[in-house]
């Protein structure tokens, strides 16, 4: 099939490119607009505790509000504020209310501190656009205003709350997008042309994966958005780009790898780059599945972030692998060898490769050696999961502390209590449509109180059909800490518990959202990594024809992911001293580096079974593909593991933390796991490993048309 796709796209390259021209244009202009999300509860689906308390509240209390924003005043001294600071305070709180600003509900004076340093004003927006870009809009002329209206006072005013961290988080996304673009396309530049010391080599990849795969997938993603209803969020952005660029950069070196081959084996060109379609196309194809499954897992997880992701990543490599086996065979059919490789000439004959051809005879020798120490590293680095902590504050996590909403932030922490940006609401609501009993509240009340955890309890606050109750709970601790989870669940327990009887309670509020968030991220571990890795056992076992390869190769894999958690822990947690790594951290961990992993142990050992093949032992084959896979898979793992290094220039933890482990685990993919692990393992195994078929059993000689060896992904160099 993939002979016969390379012979069309060779045989008719200009039409191949007006097709993709025509198809990138039309889907971009019938494309609908990305929908933006950074609101956390908009994660969760409505059966979790935390959503159900928010739809009681604005049923039940449409007037009461959890604050959007907040307005920071303090004096621009630092000292104590005066009567009439406070009465400049409600003044500019009470002109901001009369702006009528788009989404702004009211705008209400709020409780001084109880150092007399900060009062704030708190801001109510329509909850059903909560995280939504117009809210960003609200937020940015909140911002200007209040710094405008406190001219002439000795107020200084700061806006922090949820929209604000939306707005200050959408411009760290815009700087980390531009520096991880340019991060990202220097570092395949370069690369490249040390690769192939061709400019146009260098720069085709890039210039065909912006101009037209890039707009083509992205198009593609706000349809299936549209048609699915998804949230994006700001923070893949960067992350897309990372993986168009660094994958669709790894699949056209195993296609160019593969076309200078057939070239130096005296091929003619156009025949050439036929071949090589053929025979990289099916190794190609199955790792750029197991990608695409890994991602589509995601569907299944239960929080809105992780289901956006899933498919906005997997049409990404869709798209990518289709531009791979069309359009760059189709654009370098046109471009004579001698242009596309100028001014190097190195491509006309084969180097040595010795270094790879050593490292291929130590696996030959020592194979158990080679996988004993290997898998020894891994196993280590593998003990660090043993330290994993998870930490939920998505905003602190995606920007700077420096960015003023985190400023608001940490000032309020310390000002008033850790938990009062954010509170706790309880609701009490009648199960029997009966009218509540209020003198049984003040109670109830004082034993929430009593709960671990809990700095203030307010009086209820009944509804107007007198059938549900508010109650405004105060935690010591900041909204998103682990302080905050373990006692918003022993506010949960004393207050469902001793609810009065005929009545229920439902817990509210971000730290209520964290705890379910956590429960989510739990819920994905048990369903989407076991199915993740079923099916790509699945594809290996078709590609392989094998029942025992699939499983030390997944076996590989999992220690590779290990390893990478591991070392991340030791990273960020002991060294770097993080109070813990980003909740989603390890699943989006576990997608990349088991399907990346996948993609190079799928590589290797297709070469391998090719040199088995050709009439050679297990120890043989194994050193064989070494030595002429291993070129290959280092210079794409390094480009990759590169590219994703590029994220830890966004300047937040979350993208640092998330650059550091895929790069890592990449690193270990490449140079670990498939360059000695997997190799090294086969040889052992020998026959047996390709139970119940014989993959590896010699075949028969065929012509060249007849693809003898359809899987060398060599790229000897």
């Amino acid at each position: 099939m993939f002979h016969r796709i390379g012979r069309v796209v060779v045989r008719h390259p200009i039409w191949t490119i007006v097709a993709w021209v025509f198809v990138a244009a039309a889907v971009l202009a019938t494309a609908p607009s990305l929908p933006s999300s950074s609101d956390e509860s908009s994660f969760l689906p409505k059966s979790y505790e935390s959503i159900q308390a928010a739809d009681l509240q604005q049923s039940a209390f449409p007037s009461a509000f959890t604050p959007s924003a907040i307005v920071l005043y303090q004096r621009s001294d630092g000292g104590k504020l005066t009567p009439a600071d406070l009465k400049d305070a409600a003044s500019i709180t009470t002109q901001l209310g009369a702006k009528k600003i788009d989404q702004v509900e009211q705008v209400v004076p709020g409780p001084p501190s109880k150092d007399g340093r900060y009062v704030m004003g708190l801001v109510s927006m329509d909850t059903s656009n909560a995280g939504q870009p117009k809210q960003m809009d609200a937020a940015k002329t909140l911002r200007e205003d209040a710094k405008a209206l406190t001219k002439g006072t000795q107020l200084d005013a700061k806006l922090g709350g949820s929209a604000a961290q939306g707005l200050d988080q959408q411009e760290s996304s815009t700087r980390a997008n531009t520096l991880t673009f340019a991060g990202t396309f220097a570092i395949i530049l370069i690369t490249l042309l040390l690769i192939f010391r061709s400019p146009i080599l260098a720069l085709l990849p890039l210039i065909v994966l912006l101009a037209l795969v890039s707009t083509t997938a992205n198009a593609l993603i706000a349809d299936a958005s549209k048609l699915f209803g998804l949230q994006a969020s700001s923070s893949i952005s960067a992350l897309l780009i990372v993986v168009l660029l660094g994958v669709g950069t790894d699949y056209y070196l195993f296609l160019m790898f593969r076309y200078r081959e057939r070239l130096r084996a005296g091929d003619e060109p156009k025949e050439a780059m036929i071949t090589a379609v053929g025979r990289v196309g099916e190794a190609i194809a199955s790792a750029a599945g197991a990608v695409m499954i890994s991602f589509l897992a995601l569907i299944l997880s239960t929080l809105g972030f992780l289901q956006q992701m899933g498919p906005a990543l997997a049409i990404t490599v869709a798209v990518t692998l289709i531009a791979a086996l069309t359009l760059f065979p189709a654009i370098c059919s046109l471009i004579p060898p001698r242009a596309l490789f100028w001014p190097s000439k190195a491509w006309r004959k084969e180097p040595s490769g010795t270094r790879f051809a050593a490292l291929g005879r130590g696996v030959q020798r020592r194979p158990a050696l080679f996988a004993g120490v290997s898998g020894v590293v891994m196993v280590a680095l593998a003990l660090g999961t043993l330290g994993f902590k998870a930490t939920f504050d998505l905003a602190a996590g995606s920007m700077p502390k420096t960015k003023e909403s985190m400023v608001v932030q940490t000032e309020m922490q310390n000002a008033y209590s850790a938990g009062a940006a954010e509170p706790t609401s309880v609701f009490v609501t009648s199960t029997n449509d009966a009218r509540l009993d209020p003198t049984v509240l003040p109670a109830y009340e004082k034993k929430l109180s009593a709960a671990s955890g809990v700095a203030d309890v307010q009086p209820a606050t009944i509804s107007k059909d007198g059938k549900t109750a508010y109650i405004v709970v105060t935690l010591k601790y900041g909204s998103a800490t682990d302080q905050a989870l373990t006692a918003v669940g022993d506010v949960r327990d004393v207050a469902h518990a001793e609810a009065p009887p005929g009545t229920k309670a439902l817990v509210g509020g971000m730290s209520s959202i964290y705890k379910d968030i956590n429960a989510a991220v739990n819920h994905d571990y048990r369903t989407v990594f076991p199915l993740a890795a079923l099916l790509i056992m699945i594809i290996l076992g078709l590609l392989l024809r094998s029942v025992v390869a699939p499983w030390y190769l997944m076996a590989s894999v999992g220690l590779g992911f290990g390893a990478t958690l591991g070392a991340t822990v030791l990273i960020f947690q002991n060294a770097a001293g993080h109070s813990g790594l980003m909740f989603m951290l390890p699943v989006i961990m576990y997608l990349f580096v088991v399907a990346i992993g996948t993609d190079y142990n799928i590589l290797m050992i297709s070469r391998l079974r090719e040199e088995a093949r050709e009439g050679h032992d297990p120890r043989e084959a194994a050193s064989l593909a070494v030595r002429y896979a291993g070129p290959t898979v280092a210079a794409a793992g390094f480009i990759l593991a590169a590219t994703f290094a590029t994220l830890m220039m966004a300047g937040n933890s979350l993208l640092t933390e998330m650059g550091f482990a895929v790069s890592f685990g990449i690193v270990v993919a490449a140079f670990v796991m498939a360059m000695f692990f997997t190799p090294s393992l086969t040889a052992l195994i020998g026959h047996a490993a390709w139970w119940p078929g014989h993959a590896d059993r010699k075949s028969t000689p065929k012509t060249v048309d007849e693809e003898p060896r359809q899987l060398d992904l060599s790229g000897k160099h």
